[in-house]
């Protein structure tokens, strides 16, 4: 059984990811050196290993950091309004919110940990369905309120999470808008227009 952390030695560990998350955002995945990253963190190599034993070790718990930092606000978000729709534009607000107060961890799950290699593809997928999940059921909550027609909930969690993810990957790259959280009325009303057009849409393909 191991020995419990202590507050000292998980200071250190954050120290060493906040450390990889400058380098990695700054020079990709493939260019950083774990040098480079204990030089950032003031410490040694055989410090940085011996919280971490790879190079990916360490890119893998940054991507469950800023994972679990995206699905922890926007469900905190949503919890917080008792209203189906508001929910939804919660999550929505929260996510374009979070992501916009954390460039850098936007620039690492969007852009660096794409094609990274396959365990970097599975954790993107992980949060992928997580984040969809969550606005799936936002969904079933407002069909069974009667507020939006049935539809493909699941399908359309999918394509929530793709426009946010699109919409950031493009501010990551380009700097635009200049302020993320500006895209989230015209946003909203593309992603309600297409919920609330599904079901009219369904019923004419029967």
């Amino acid at each position: 059984m191991g020995r419990a952390a202590t507050p000292k030695s998980e200071s250190r560990r954050q120290q060493v990811l906040d450390a990889a998350l400058e380098v990695f955002a700054r020079d990709g995945y493939g260019n950083a050196v774990v040098d480079d990253i204990a030089r950032a963190s003031a410490t040694s190599k055989g410090g940085v290993y011996f919280h971490f034993p790879s190079k990916q070790a360490l890119f893998l718990a940054l991507m469950d950091e800023a994972g679990g930092l995206l699905l922890d606000r926007v469900e905190r978000a949503m919890a917080d309004e008792p209203n189906p729709l508001a929910k939804g534009d919660a999550a929505l607000k929260s996510a374009l919110t979070t992501f916009g107060k954390n460039r850098t961890l936007a620039r690492l799950l969007l852009v660096e940990a794409v094609g990274a290699g396959r365990e970097f593809n599975a954790k993107l997928t992980d949060l992928h369905a997580a984040f969809a999940s969550l606005i799936a059921r936002y969904l079933d909550d407002a069909v069974a309120a009667g507020v939006l027609p049935p539809h493909d909930t699941t399908l359309a969690g999918v394509a929530w999470f793709g426009a946010v993810n699109q919409v950031v990957t493009r501010w990551v790259l380009t700097g635009e808008p200049k302020k993320l959280e500006s895209v989230y009325p015209e946003l909203r009303a593309l992603l309600m227009h297409g919920v609330a057009g599904a079901g009219v849409h369904r019923e004419d393909a029967r």
